[in-house]
C-alpha cells in the first residue's frame, strides 16, 4: 500500500486549555478550554482514525495490530509513539514522567514510561517552561517538595519560537502559560503531578497529586541535555535534525520548492505546522497543509514535497 494513513485528531478539554487549536489550525474543538489536540495516536486514551483509502475509518491501533507490514514489523507490542499540539492558555501542572521500567511494574497494563521532546510552535513575549529543578540530593528533593518550597526548587527557562526541548523520562517540567507547543513522546499516558498551582477543577476540587512517585522518579541531580541541531540543505527543503534517542528521531523540513525524498526508517509521523505544500507518493498527489497529520508506512519507498511549509517529522 503506497498511500499515506491521512488521521483525524482527537481533543482533549484541560483546566489550562483555551482556544488556539482552533484559532492557528481551523480544528473544531469541543470547547474554549481545549489544551490538548491527540494528532498521531493509537494510545487506549484516545485513539487516531484513518480518514482515506483502504483503511478509512479504522483506528490506529487497529491498523497496527491487523497489518504489521505496514510499519516494517516494528518490535513493539503498541504503536510506539504520540505526537500531540498542547495550548497552554495557562501553566500546566508540575510533573514528572516515570521510565519504562518503573511504569510497567507499577502502572500495569502495558503501559510504558514517558520520554518526550517540545517544538515551540508559537509563545507569548517572555514566555517560559518549568524545566528540572535546582536540589542536589534525593534527600533535598523529598524536603522541599513536602514543603512547598517551589520558587527554590523549580528551575525556569525563557523560551522563544523555534526553540526545541528534549524532555527525558524523569525531568520535572511544565509547560507554562502562552507556549503552543508540538509534542512527540512515548506512547504513554502516565503523569505524576508534583504541583498544581493551588487549583479547583470544575468540580471545586483540588486535583491531586503524587509526590511519592516523583520522589521515586526523579532525575537528582538535574541535568541538561546537550543537543546539537544539525541541518542539511537539500534540493527543495532545508532539514534540520533536532534530536536521535533511543526512543525516537525528530527533524524539521522547511520546504522552499520541490524535492524528493527516501523513505529511510521503518516508518515515518508527518505534522504539517505552517503553509501548504503538495505531496506526491505512488503516483498519487497530495495536497498537505497547517492542521494535517499523517503517516507514511513501510511500503512508502519514495515521495516527493512541494511547496512553502514547515513540517515535524519522526519516527521511532
Amino acid at each position: 500500500m503506497t498511500e499515506p494513513l491521512f488521521l483525524q485528531p482527537i481533543f482533549k478539554e484541560r483546566i489550562w486549555g483555551g482556544t488556539k487549536l482552533k484559532e492557528e489550525f481551523h480544528y473544531e474543538i469541543p470547547s474554549s478550554q481545549t489544551g490538548e489536540c491527540w494528532a498521531i495516536s493509537a494510545h487506549k486514551n484516545g485513539q487516531s482514525v484513518v480518514e482515506n483509502g483502504l483503511y478509512e475509518g479504522y483506528s490506529l491501533d487497529k491498523v497496527w495490530e491487523e497489518h504489521p507490514e505496514l510499519f516494517g514489523h516494528y518490535h513493539s507490542e503498541v504503536f510506539p509513539l504520540l505526537t500531540k499540539i498542547l495550548d497552554a492558555n495557562r501553566n500546566l501542572s508540575v510533573q514528572v514522567h516515570p521510565d519504562d521500567t518503573y511504569a510497567q511494574e507499577h502502572e500495569g497494563n502495558h503501559e510504558y514510561g514517558k520520554t518526550e521532546c517540545w517544538y515551540i510552535i508559537d509563545c507569548e513575549p517572555g514566555a517560559e517552561l518549568i524545566f528540572g529543578h535546582h536540589a542536589q540530593t534525593r534527600d533535598e528533593l523529598k524536603q522541599m517538595l513536602q514543603s512547598g518550597k517551589w520558587d527554590d526548587l523549580l528551575r525556569k527557562v525563557h523560551i522563544n519560537p523555534g526553540d526545541f526541548f528534549y524532555v527525558p523520562s524523569g525531568t520535572i517540567h511544565a509547560i507554562c502559560e502562552g507556549t503552543l507547543v508540538l509534542e512527540t513522546q512515548q506512547s504513554s499516558d502516565t503523569t505524576y503531578r508534583v504541583y498544581d498551582f493551588d487549583r479547583i477543577d470544575g468540580e471545586g476540587k483540588a486535583r491531586d497529586l503524587h509526590i511519592d512517585q516523583a520522589i521515586e522518579v526523579t532525575n537528582v541531580p538535574h541535568e541538561d541535555n546537550e543537543l546539537t541541531f544539525m541541518k542539511e540543505q537539500r534540493t527543495g527543503a532545508v532539514i534540520t535534525t533536532l534530536v536521535e534517542s533511543e526512543f525516537f528521531s525528530v527533524y524539521k523540513y522547511v520546504l522552499d520548492g520541490a524535492g524528493s525524498f527516501k523513505q529511510d526508517s521503518y516508518f515515518q509521523l508527518f505534522s504539517v505546522i505552517d503553509g501548504e505544500a503538495t505531496m506526491t507518493v505512488g503516483g498519487e498527489t497530495y495536497t498537505i497543509q497547517k492542521g494535517n497529520h499523517f503517516i507514511l508506512t513501510s511500503q512508502i519507498e519514495e515521495f516527493t514535497l512541494d511547496g512553502d511549509a514547515s513540517i515535524i517529522v519522526s519516527h521511532p
